[in-house]
């Protein structure tokens, strides 16, 4: 998993509560679990004026001109504003995944459904839980100002606009810990990989018989 550390990134703008997952990944699109390729059918229903299909090329289809981030503007964002329940609906990790691959890395929202806030740590994503007024106001300076960017810290746990506002954000240290490092659940197994070791090297001196169909 990518680590998460600092980001200066471009914003954009998702003016609409509850964007369930399948808004963010629809469903005809979960049949793969490779984790890579989902970008390109991020919030497909919305992007595009035609119904997306698996392993379906997406050059050249028809793009909604009334869908926000398909504007010029909007570009090549790395920060994604959202309203309140971001996330709900299934629990697919498809969601995230999709965000990442499109270049999301981190998301400023009032609330998540709590799934998904959960699966976007594990996949290298920093979900920002932000007041309801300074998530406005946000959205306003965004509005505002083309090329509105903003200066993320998981570190020292702050979101610094271009005026030089600061705003300090809580997450859990455990998760904080995870993404600093880079660490989703297989990679902090792996940390105690020569524990378990010892212990399978041990337990097949006592008890052989459970290895025997394994050798």
């Amino acid at each position: 998993m990518r680590s998460f550390t600092q980001l200066n990134g471009l914003v954009g703008p998702m003016a609409r509560a509850n964007i369930d997952t399948d808004m963010i990944i629809p469903k005809q699109f979960l049949k793969s679990i490779k984790r890579s390729g989902f970008g390109k059918n991020l919030f497909d229903g919305l992007r595009y004026l035609d119904e997306g299909e698996p392993d379906q090329s997406c050059v050249g289809r028809p793009l909604n001109p009334d869908f926000v981030l398909n504007q010029p503007r909007f570009q090549g964002i790395s920060v994604l504003l959202a309203k309140e329940n971001f996330g709900c609906g299934s629990s697919r990790e498809h969601a995230p995944w999709a965000l990442e691959d499109y270049g999301i890395r981190c998301i400023i929202a009032p609330s998540y459904a709590d799934i998904f806030y959960n699966n976007c740590f594990k996949n290298g994503i920093l979900p920002i839980i932000a007041d309801v007024r300074v998530v406005a106001g946000l959205f306003e300076q965004t509005e505002q100002t083309e090329g509105y960017r903003l200066d993320v810290d998981l570190a020292a746990q702050t979101v610094t606009t271009p005026s030089g506002e600061v705003i300090s954000f809580e997450v859990d240290e455990f998760r904080k810990h995870c993404l600093l490092n880079g660490l989703d659940d297989i990679e902090l197994t792996l940390q105690d990989s020569k524990d378990i070791r010892a212990f399978e090297d041990k337990a097949k001196v006592q008890s052989p018989w459970l290895f025997a169909a394994l050798a």
